[in-house]
């Protein structure tokens, strides 16, 4: 554990907690794609199947169980919860997300680090992730109009990508043998794709103007 790991999972903790809010709090799911919130669902149930398996830590296995609860329970309001899944724009949430698994599964089966059940998930799910934003990303162009709770979830999700890649560098040098290209491709190709966003968020909190994307 170092600083930036921590500073890591307290951004993508605090980015749940603030897309939670939203649709706890206010009832609502505008601007979020369920079709992102489902890809997640999927990457943290095949990420964390070790759960059963191995124990690392009582922080290790909380912050499992916080992602596993928060992925489904965010899926549950937005389909099933009636005063939430009335604002769920799916008319433009329409980004064909299944076709995304495949292709991430396909390739784990091929690279990967070692070829056991549980391996293979695991690639799977880092995979999945580096690509799980692309549905939320095109909701966002598609409407433009960016609430402030939805920008600041999507800027958490970046700043957490952006914070585990300054501790695979920390661990890179500070560590003997620490590599792990699978993990470092998958991440830096995650992070990539939130720059278009991070460009735009910087520029409206510059000019102090809300967020919106180009179409």
């Amino acid at each position: 554990m170092n600083i930036f790991r921590l500073a890591g999972d307290m951004t993508h903790l605090a980015s749940v907690l603030v897309l939670l809010l939203k649709i706890h709090t206010i009832k609502s799911c505008a601007g979020v794609s369920l079709k992102t919130q489902e890809l997640y669902a999927i990457v943290f149930a095949t990420r964390y199947l070790d759960i059963f398996t191995s124990f690392v830590s009582l922080y290790n296995t909380s912050m499992k169980l916080v992602f596993l609860g928060s992925s489904f329970s965010i899926v549950w309001y937005m389909r099933y919860h009636k005063a939430v899944h009335r604002t769920y724009d799916r008319e433009q949430d329409t980004f064909r997300h299944w076709f995304l698994v495949l292709p991430c599964l396909l390739l784990a089966l091929v690279i990967h680090e070692k070829f056991t059940f549980l391996e293979v998930l695991w690639t799977f799910s880092l995979y999945l992730e580096a690509v799980a934003i692309l549905p939320q990303l095109v909701l966002l162009q598609r409407t433009r109009n960016i609430d402030n709770l939805t920008g600041q979830y999507i800027f958490l999700l970046g700043g957490y990508r952006g914070l585990y890649i300054l501790n695979w560098i920390y661990r890179y040098f500070t560590e003997p043998h620490f590599v792990h290209w699978i993990t470092w491709i998958a991440g830096l190709v995650q992070t990539l794709l939130y720059a278009d966003f991070f460009y735009y968020y910087f520029l409206s909190w510059k000019n102090n103007k809300k967020l919106q994307l180009p179409a």
